[in-house]
């Protein structure tokens, strides 16, 4: 991809079909449910991984002109992937464009934006892409939701010259609406996904799904959407539900009026982490393959901690009920990806998906290998893109990370994070602590770790 103007290429840009290089010498967790593997190459011709194999039967089979990459025993996993985010409420294109430069130097290289102003959504998604900023790949939802839910003032600032409702990122729906004509008109932004917001019943969200299903698009709906419940959600065929909290009101007792009139939670009911309607519904998610969403780790963070004892207490409750009811789900074989729907401070050196992982491991019974199988070829999933990304494998997009220290040991080990390749494309963490100052004497390492060998780029061999 060139700069039109100069014909210069664009300084991310994937790389070139036809530049083939190798990383040698990976101990490589490819994602696929295989254990990790030492004394590995992976093969990638411009932005595709072409072979993965043992090193000595890949060296013998390269072109002459290949770039040879010496890994020297470095830990190798798929690229990252972060399964709620926001990047455009409101928009604030420097802030996000930093948000994405943040991601990409740590490892992620795609997200799912869950409904912003895809005016900028869709720019920032072709910017990624194509190379002209540095950043994951986008994939983005139109938004419907009934017309009660436009009063929220986040609808105005995605609208901003639009009235919030009646414009295709973001559309309220009545059963009067012609839903082929909705949907075609959210495919018109390109968005990769509808999201089901709230205030529809579940008469509606089925007919939605189905006619999203009709014309190819995907489903990702909020857990209750208010009064529909998460059985009906799932049992409507959404391919995905986010918000595990939301999952307790699942057989509530009160009633489910609207996305602002919510019942109590009934926190006591589910201490326990065996409620007897959460495991039929788990049940249900299992057989229809809708993967949970979880953003288990967000009522632990700074950005919801609130103002106040008041809200302290509920976060805290929040928490606790978020790690009880997804380390069920985890339990009863329901598929969980990894998202945050919050990012960390701009001075923190790295990314909120760090902590939603490791939330998933210490909180939720999750082994650091089930929660990166989550974070890459759930979260490709998740996002409708298992067959392009979310392992290392041929064929693939060649989008994997590289580490000095094993993840499989502890989750904490992605702080240490080298480099990123993107579509074939480097993106050196050096360069990124070099701009910030976000230097490696940032890193949060887990105490009595084995302090690795000097953080330096990969090195390139002849």
């Amino acid at each position: 991809m060139t700069d039109e103007a100069s014909g210069a290429p664009a300084p991310h840009a994937p790389a070139v079909t036809g530049a083939v290089a190798v990383y040698r010498g990976a101990t490589l967790f490819d994602g696929t449910g295989r254990p990790a593997r030492g004394s590995t190459s992976i093969v990638i011709d411009g932005p595709v991984i072409r072979a993965v194999g043992d090193d000595a039967e890949i060296a013998g089979s390269l072109p002459a002109d290949a770039q040879v990459f010496d890994l020297d025993g470095r830990f190798v996993v798929p690229g990252l992937i972060d399964a709620h985010q926001h990047i455009a409420t409101p928009p604030d294109r420097p802030a996000a464009e930093a948000v994405l430069r943040r991601l990409v130097h740590s490892g992620v290289t795609a997200i799912r934006d869950m409904a912003d102003d895809l005016r900028q959504v869709g720019d920032l998604a072709r910017a990624t892409l194509v190379g002209e900023i540095p950043g994951p790949d986008i994939r983005y939802a139109a938004l419907m939701a009934g017309p009660g839910f436009f009063v929220d003032p986040r609808t105005h600032q995605v609208s901003q010259g639009e009235t919030p409702g009646a414009v295709p990122w973001m559309q309220a729906i009545t059963k009067d609406t012609d839903l082929r004509l909705a949907v075609a008109l959210a495919r018109g932004t390109h968005a990769s996904a509808i999201k089901v917001y709230a205030d529809l019943d579940h008469t509606t969200v089925a007919a939605i799904t189905a006619e999203a299903h009709r014309q190819g698009v995907p489903v990702w709906a909020h857990a209750t959407v208010f009064p529909a419940t998460p059985g009906q959600i799932v049992a409507a065929g959404a391919d995905s539900v986010s918000h595990v909290t939301l999952l307790a009101f699942e057989g509530t007792d009160g009633p489910l009026i609207s996305y602002k009139n919510k019942p109590p939670v009934e926190y006591g009911r589910f201490a326990a982490g065996d409620d007897p309607r959460i495991e039929e519904l788990f049940a249900l998610m299992r057989r229809k393959g809708t993967v949970l969403d979880a953003t288990a780790g967000m009522w632990a963070s700074e950005a919801l901690a609130g103002e106040g004892p008041e809200d302290a207490a509920r976060a805290a409750a929040n928490t606790e009920l978020a790690a009880v009811l997804t380390a069920q789900a985890h339990r009863a074989g329901v598929d969980i990806a990894t998202g945050t729907d919050y990012e960390t401070d701009p001075v923190d050196p790295f990314p909120a998906l760090y902590d939603e992982l490791a939330f998933l491991v210490n909180r939720c019974g999750m082994s650091p290998a089930q929660v990166l199988r989550s974070a890459t070829l759930i979260g490709a999933r998740s996002a409708g893109a298992e067959d392009i990304m979310g392992s290392v494998e041929a064929g693939k997009l060649a989008n994997f990370v590289v580490l000095d220290d094993d993840p499989l040991r502890d989750i904490e080990h992605l702080r240490s994070v080298t480099l990123t390749v993107k579509r074939g494309r480097r993106f050196e963490r050096r360069d990124f602590e070099r701009a910030t100052g976000a230097g490696p004497s940032d890193r949060v390492r887990t105490p009595g770790a084995e302090e690795p060998a000097a953080t330096h780029p990969v090195e390139e061999t002849r």
